[in-house]
């Protein structure tokens, strides 16, 4: 999908959020549960996933390896934030600064934070 100008407020927040659950259940193999991207200030950017945990992992997790789940997670999301932060400066056309990612296994959720810069930095 080609933009033809950036989004902002509600728009934002909701093409976030579809394009992180698109990204995540492309390459973990199921959509989350449910998505909900805020805005807290100016500059930072939040997605809150649910429902994150594929069949495989919520297995490992019940016969508790869940650390194993958590190190294959966040090595994954390493190597995939330049794909999220490139839907995220796509949507918005401002520059991502800084990207974080963590998760949780009990309750499964995930959580993407993006440092955005202002739109005259995107152009930099």
């Amino acid at each position: 999908m080609v933009l033809d100008s950036f989004l902002d407020g509600d728009e934002l927040l909701d093409a976030v959020s579809r394009s992180m659950s698109a990204l995540h259940e492309r390459y973990y193999g199921r959509a989350p549960a449910n998505a909900k991207s805020r805005m807290m200030g100016d500059d930072l950017l939040a997605c809150v996933l649910g429902g994150v945990y594929n069949d495989v992992e919520k297995t490992m997790i019940e016969l508790e390896h869940g650390a194993i789940v958590q190190e294959t997670r966040s090595t994954f999301q390493t190597a995939m934030q330049q794909k999220f932060i490139a839907e995220v400066e796509r949507l918005s056309g401002r520059r991502v600064l800084a990207f974080i990612s963590n998760h949780h296994v009990g309750p499964d959720l995930e959580i993407e934070l993006f440092v955005l810069g202002t739109h005259a930095e995107a152009a930099d």
